[in-house]
């Protein structure tokens, strides 16, 4: 399996203005192929193979001699990126790829003759770099990716292999369901509630304050440079807090289940409500589906997403009765069939429950956490039963 290791490296002065160039260099050759890619694709109907664009780097060495001060390796892997890029558009997994900026953040990877030793990165060209080693990977180092924040951290990370194979996946164990929400960052079928820490309404006043010294500033000057690291330092304050909580949270639903089911949500739609569009964005629901993913498949567990459009809130996870209507101030209510009175997340965290198992057997009569789950007739809802209760109808 491909795991990648991030550490925190402190380059010397020398190393930190070879690094500057290459950085230009890259964004330079990756936005000089990216519009010579799209005026091809306009007059022919096709672009440029990775090939043709990797070809390019000889006459260009030739006309512009800066080109040669950075590994040429990292220059080559501007030709992998954007066909990576446009791989995802055409897959329609991204976006049509944009220009990058010298204000964001910078990246460059070496893909050969690296090397990780103690508390030493050796890298093409630059010689050793001091890195705060955390943890040791084991297995076989096949490239590091180089980035500077807009906060002027510098940051390496170890691409490894360690030489095992994904372990089997198997659905023998406990199934949660997990409901997303803003007052509470997730809801499970257990009635467990794991609050929302809010980060980026905690700091959005001194947010706020460092943006209004920024703006006061005048353009180009070494100031303004200062007020922008600082407003920087701010966001990555935030986007570290927040990854902190999610790795941990995700960490231990995977860890205390062995099937795991939320709802795909369509989070660009979701902000579009601009009275939540601010939570949704601060609660990085999509980022931490991602970690739920990839945490499942290193440990041989089951990921499962439910549609969107499955009405696990409206829908009585005891008869399954479906209301016509359901307004989100309304946080519990009374079945008006079995009477049966639900907290609308717990509800909702249980039908999505349900609603995985039974996609995860394929429709037939299954069994997890002692459980039995049968899909009931002419609908897409799922009815679960106890081990010792039979189904009124077959």
């Amino acid at each position: 399996m491909l795991k990648a290791y991030k550490y925190r490296i402190y380059p010397t002065q020398e190393q930190a203005v070879l690094l500057a160039k290459s950085f230009g260099c890259v964004r330079w050759f990756y936005n000089l192929a990216l519009n010579l890619t799209s005026e091809t694709y306009q007059k022919t109907g096709k672009g440029l193979s990775r090939n043709d664009i990797i070809n390019l780097l000889p006459s260009l060495k030739n006309e512009y001699e800066w080109l040669t001060e950075p590994p040429s390796q990292c220059l080559q892997q501007v030709a992998l990126d954007l066909s990576s890029a446009f791989l995802n558009f055409f897959e329609k997994r991204a976006k049509y790829p944009n220009f990058k900026k010298k204000g964001q953040k910078q990246s460059i990877r070496f893909p050969q003759q690296v090397k990780l030793d103690a508390d030493y990165l050796t890298l093409p060209k630059l010689g050793k770099v001091y890195c705060k080693v955390s943890r040791l990977p084991e297995g076989k180092l096949k490239s590091i990716t180089v980035s500077l924040t807009p906060s002027g951290e510098y940051y390496a990370a170890c691409l490894y292999d360690d030489g095992k194979d994904k372990p089997v996946s198997s659905s023998e164990g406990k199934a949660v369901g997990v409901d997303m929400g803003i007052n509470h960052y997730a809801i499970t079928s257990d009635g467990t509630k794991h609050g929302n820490p809010k980060y980026y309404r905690k700091y959005e006043i001194k947010l706020t304050k460092k943006q209004k010294q920024l703006s006061r500033k005048q353009k180009g000057s070494k100031n303004r440079n200062k007020a922008r690291i600082k407003v920087a330092s701010v966001h990555q304050k935030i986007t570290r807090c927040r990854e902190d909580f999610l790795q941990k949270l995700s960490r231990k639903l995977v860890d205390e289940n062995q099937v795991i089911v939320v709802e795909n949500l369509a989070v660009k739609n979701l902000v579009k409500n601009h009275k939540l569009a601010k939570s949704i964005s601060d609660a990085g629901w999509g980022q931490f589906c991602t970690m739920l993913k990839y945490k499942a498949e290193w440990v041989g567990k089951i990921y499962i997403e439910v549609d969107r459009f499955f009405p696990s809130s409206k829908t009585c996870s005891h008869c399954l009765h479906q209301v016509d209507n359901l307004n989100l101030d309304i946080r519990s209510w009374q079945c008006p069939k079995c009477q049966t009175i639900h907290d609308r997340d717990i509800n909702a965290a249980v039908n999505i429950r349900d609603e995985g198992l039974r996609l995860l057997a394929g429709g037939h009569l299954a069994t997890a956490s002692g459980e039995r789950v049968r899909p009931s007739k002419g609908t897409a809802f799922t009815r679960r039963f106890s081990a010792k209760e039979e189904s009124p109808r077959l």
